[in-house]
């Protein structure tokens, strides 16, 4: 079974800087495609950036240039290190690992507030 845990989430100032860790428990992590997601207030949930097993990324038009995605297979993690934030980044981020064998699994996400 997956387990996924998000955490770095926060209040901070348009063009400050936040970097999202995403912590996933299971044996298929190393083979798994992961994507960050947000949802904003009443605004459907969207793509924000993926990285697949081998380190391909790929990232949603808003946010390319401003933020970078990572994996290290060593310790089942992913990170979001998002810069220059704008206030549309506000949204509650999550985490996705997407798997043959295991499915789709979403953590419970965490929330990002950027406001002045």
């Amino acid at each position: 079974q997956v387990h996924i845990a998000e955490s770095g989430g926060g209040l901070v100032q348009p063009g400050g800087s936040l970097r999202l860790s995403c912590a996933v428990s299971g044996p298929t992590f190393a083979t798994a495609y992961i994507t960050w997601f947000r949802q904003a207030p009443g605004k459907q949930r969207e793509s924000v950036a993926g990285i697949s097993a081998s380190g391909v990324t790929r990232y949603a038009g808003s946010v390319k240039g401003r933020f970078t995605i990572v994996r290290d297979n060593s310790k089942n993690t992913v990170l979001l290190q998002m810069d220059n934030l704008e206030p549309d980044d506000t949204a509650v981020y999550y985490c996705n690992a997407n798997d043959r064998d295991s499915g789709t699994s979403w953590g419970q996400g965490t929330s990002v507030t950027v406001s002045s």
